[in-house]
């Protein structure tokens, strides 16, 4: 089955963030990484650019 996996040290900026998550469905992965950013960098996931939602959704790395 595949898996899906994001870390924040991928994204440009947040080299120090330790954050990783790890999920089969990428619906799930997203719910993760938003929680995260809302927590970490109390940043508002919903008021990410779509440039931004774009850099994000092509560091999420698949493996079978």
């Amino acid at each position: 089955m595949a898996s899906y996996t994001y870390a924040c040290k991928d994204y440009p900026g947040m080299d120090s963030c330790p954050g990783t998550f790890e999920s089969q469905a990428q619906d799930e992965l997203w719910k993760h990484i938003e929680l995260h950013a809302a927590a970490a960098p109390q940043e508002d996931p919903s008021s990410w650019p779509p440039d931004e939602i774009t850099t994000v959704k092509a560091l999420i790395k698949k493996s079978d």
